[in-house]
């Protein structure tokens, strides 16, 4: 009897994924007579079903009744096919493919696997639905965002697992894996927020763009930000979004050193998480402030983030960190790699975090690696804050100042205290 309810249950999970695929197909075709419908919700299910049987079967005859069968069943949409495009040319695949995985994953039910058949029905259903969305989206793409996604999936899928994980040179502080995966998490992140700014627009203010942008390089949206504020009567609008493109750099921080070292995490929780708040209480301030002032949204500054150049030179610049960090812990101590973490954090705080992060996992002590990630974190928002004023001008600078000095002392009394 359990053998026997089982069959049943497999047999009534291969019919539910043929009726799931064919409902959807027949809801693509409701507006066409029955009797040129090529295949609906019946086909469909019956494939299904088709595909259980012959799984059956191949347990009583081997597998080659089931190859047989499906050999069968492939003719057999092969000829409907040619006799479809005779009829109406139409040289459209997509429901003859979406026919012969529909008797897979009936056969795949009914093998015991019903969660996979189940999950594999849904998978081919949702994707035979956005045929107008997926084709939209491809006439919209360009040819910089196909280019830049193919870098990415290159990088990623490509040189990334052919690269020794192993270390080279001085102290073997260069791993090229490591190098390059910490490349590839920048990029992707980088990428996640251009895609993201496509999607929703800027239409919807400048504090989304500067929210989106900042995901990017909160230094560089501080520079776009600050001239935005030459001549404009958006004072409050862009110390808001000034305030907010730096937050995300703390949430930044902890998200790449908690990715590289979750063992950081604690003591550096409770600083950045303060300061961020801080800066993000005084921007939603200014968001209200914002309300009397002009609505001008300009352009979204942010062009394609993943470039292969920009990529290679993070790589360049963070394996000449790795190595200072190495030598500046050996020649002078822990000194040293608060001197290394200064100086880098006045150009990049990703590559300096994710390098002290990676350290601490070998002779870097995680005290000091924590120092090294709020030093810099501390030496890019002077920084930015140097920005404002050289850029935004006074008016610009006395709006901001004040909540980034409130939020890095915040933060430096809680790393004391700590």
């Amino acid at each position: 009897m359990p053998e026997a309810l089982d069959t049943l249950l497999n047999f009534a999970s291969a019919l539910a994924a043929g009726l799931l695929i064919g409902i959807e197909r027949g809801w693509q075709g409701r507006n066409i007579e029955d009797n040129s419908l090529v295949a609906g919700v019946r086909t469909f299910a019956l494939s299904s079903l088709l595909g259980a049987f012959a799984m059956l079967l191949s347990e009583k005859f081997g597998v080659t009744a089931w190859a047989v069968i499906f050999i069968g069943f492939a003719a057999l949409v092969v000829a409907s096919y040619f006799g479809e495009l005779q009829r109406t040319g139409d040289m459209g695949l997509t429901s003859e493919v979406a026919m012969l995985l529909t008797f897979l994953l009936g056969s795949l039910a009914m093998a015991g696997h019903a969660p996979v058949a189940a999950a594999g029905a849904v998978a081919v259903a949702l994707l035979l639905s956005l045929k107008r969305v997926l084709h939209s989206a491809l006439l919209r793409l360009s040819e910089d965002e196909l280019s830049g996604t193919l870098k990415l999936l290159f990088i990623s899928l490509v040189l990334l697992p052919a690269l020794p994980n192993q270390g080279y040179g001085p102290w073997q502080a260069f791993n090229p894996y490591i190098i390059w995966w910490m490349v590839v998490l920048i990029a992707a992140i980088g990428f996640a927020a251009y895609v993201a700014i496509r999607l929703v627009g800027t239409r919807h203010g400048l504090l989304i763009t500067a929210l989106l942008g900042g995901i990017v390089s909160s230094t560089a949206m501080t520079v776009t930000l600050a001239r935005l504020g030459q001549g404009r009567n958006l004072q409050a609008i862009l110390a808001c979004g000034l305030l907010a493109t730096s937050a995300l750099m703390f949430p930044r921080v902890l998200l790449e050193a908690g990715l590289v070292n979750r063992a950081l995490l604690p003591a550096l929780f409770w600083p950045l998480s303060v300061t961020a708040l801080i800066y993000t209480g005084g921007a939603l301030l200014y968001y209200r402030r914002a309300g009397n002032e002009s609505e001008e949204s300009p352009e979204a500054p942010l062009k394609n983030p993943f470039e292969l150049g920009p990529a290679l030179r993070f790589a360049a610049l963070l394996a000449l960190i790795l190595l200072l960090i190495e030598a500046a812990q050996r020649w002078l101590g822990d000194a040293g790699v608060y001197l290394v973490a200064l100086v880098s954090g006045l150009a990049d705080v990703d590559a300096i975090t994710l390098s002290l992060a990676r350290s601490s996992h070998t002779e870097l002590d995680n005290q000091v690696a924590v120092r090294g990630i709020l030093l810099a974190a501390l030496s890019n928002s002077l920084v930015k804050a140097f920005l404002v004023v050289l850029i935004g001008g006074r008016q610009l600078a006395l709006l901001t100042l004040p909540v980034m000095a409130a939020g890095l002392l915040a933060g430096a009394l809680l790393l004391l205290l700590t």
